[in-house]
């Protein structure tokens, strides 16, 4: 294999997965590059944050999905130097490979708007250590609530604060409600997880500001039944230990779930290509650095702004799933000696779950809400997890979790240790 092209993929995620697999009958050889050994299916993870399946049941080892590809190797790394003019990638503990072609898909992690003290008071939820340490936190909140010495320390331990109003912001809110209203509400004694004070806070004049109005309303009023309250407007400017402040409201509260922005990976810093505000990489209609035919970059890490629908294509699965396998193909093509052909992206629509049976969805001209979004939801969902034994787990938890109402996956892995305190576990993040 080696008078092959190698083509080597930084990050396992949708894009760099998809891109490896489109590239298995390829006469190329792939080497693919990730600091984690699993691929997740993130859409799935805020499920794993409030206890509602394992972690194993949405992610899969990337050397098992592709053992049956004979030109793909997988690497476990920490990428730290990328030198485009030796087309050369160099890892922490030294090892280098060279490219022929290289796929940059490093995805993307939360962005504190240049206040990074927060993230350990306030993690985001990007990885299966997120979902850890948020499920820990939220669970963590009705212990102390449950021998709090006061009524003041109760409030505090059973107020919950989301940042941020898009799909992962509703999709967590929603599911903490329905966590403290069914899930819990038998366990304590000295308190009634359903009175727990869920806020979610926008900034902005409206949650999923991406979906159409009439659907915004919806998603707003599903969590307003479930006693969630919404509060748009509502611009953090603070979070300490124990408190956050928005728009001079200070709310005492110890659990915190950030998923309010995301910022790029540093990597792509080194392509020595244009960087937009988000440090994404502003590429050609190709998906490669300008200059740079050999240089992909896909998914959340480029920018792709030759869509006349989108200032910018959404960082969201479904383009980076798109932008892999096309990667994959232009390689095909260029090895091929075929003409490259510009990226065009297909909108599949937009989905968000609130809760059990509540969701809101745009599919083309179609606008759903309440129970028919929720179960296409359930559908697209479990088609896209990554191998059958993954959906049919999935798929049985979920219907057993429906009509019972049971959280199966509420354990507390970190302990109350005493230099834990009151943010719960280790700091969210990689």
């Amino acid at each position: 294999m080696t008078d092959r092209p190698h083509v080597v993929i930084v990050g396992g995620g949708f894009a760099g997965l998809l891109a490896a697999k489109g590239l298995r009958r390829t006469p190329v050889q792939v080497t693919i590059i990730d600091r984690n050994n699993h691929h997740v299916f993130q859409p799935l993870l805020y499920q794993v944050a409030s206890a509602a399946v394992e972690a194993g049941e949405i992610a899969r080892p990337i050397r098992s999905v592709l053992r049956h590809q004979k030109n793909t190797s997988v690497v476990l790394g920490d990428v730290t130097r990328i030198d485009p003019a030796a087309r050369r990638v160099t890892l922490a503990d030294g090892a280098t490979f060279g490219w022929d072609y290289l796929v940059m898909a490093p995805g993307a992690r939360h962005s504190y708007f240049k206040h990074p003290e927060w993230e350990i008071l306030a993690p985001g939820l990007k990885s299966v250590e997120d979902a850890f340490e948020i499920r820990t936190r939220i669970l963590l909140a009705f212990e102390r609530a449950e021998r709090a010495p006061t009524a003041e320390d109760r409030h505090r331990h059973l107020t919950f604060v989301v940042v941020g109003g898009g799909p992962t912001g509703v999709e967590v809110a929603g599911a903490i409600a329905e966590i403290a209203r069914y899930a819990l509400k038998r366990d304590f004694r000295h308190i009634d997880p359903r009175h727990a004070n869920i806020l979610l806070l926008e900034g902005g004049p409206r949650i999923l500001s991406s979906y159409p109005e009439r659907l915004s309303e919806k998603a707003r009023e599903a969590l307003r039944k479930l006693g969630v309250d919404v509060r748009t407007e509502a611009l953090v400017t603070s979070i300490e230990p124990g408190l956050v402040t928005a728009v001079g409201w200070k709310i005492p509260t110890d659990t915190v779930v950030w998923a309010a922005g995301n910022v790029a990976s540093p990597l792509l810093g080194m392509l020595g290509a244009p960087l937009d505000g988000a440090g994404r990489v502003i590429v050609t209609p190709e998906c490669t650095v300008p200059n740079r035919p050999d240089i992909f970059v896909v998914g959340d890490g480029g920018a792709f702004t030759h869509d006349a629908r989108y200032k910018v294509l959404p960082g969201v699965a479904p383009v980076a799933m798109q932008q892999g396998r096309y990667a994959a193909r232009e390689i095909s093509a260029d090895v091929a000696k075929r003409p490259r052909k510009p990226f065009r992206y297909i909108d599949k629509g937009q989905l968000a779950v609130i809760g059990r049976a509540r969701a809101v969805a745009e599919i083309g001209p179609f606008k759903l809400s309440g129970f028919p979004a929720w179960f296409v939801w359930i559908f697209i969902h479990i088609a896209y997890l990554i191998g059958f034994g993954n959906r049919l787990i999935v798929m049985i938890r979920w219907g057993i979790s429906y009509i019972t109402f049971e959280r199966g996956a509420r354990l507390i892995t970190e302990a109350w240790r005493p230099e834990v305190g009151q943010t719960g576990g280790r700091a969210g993040g990689q």
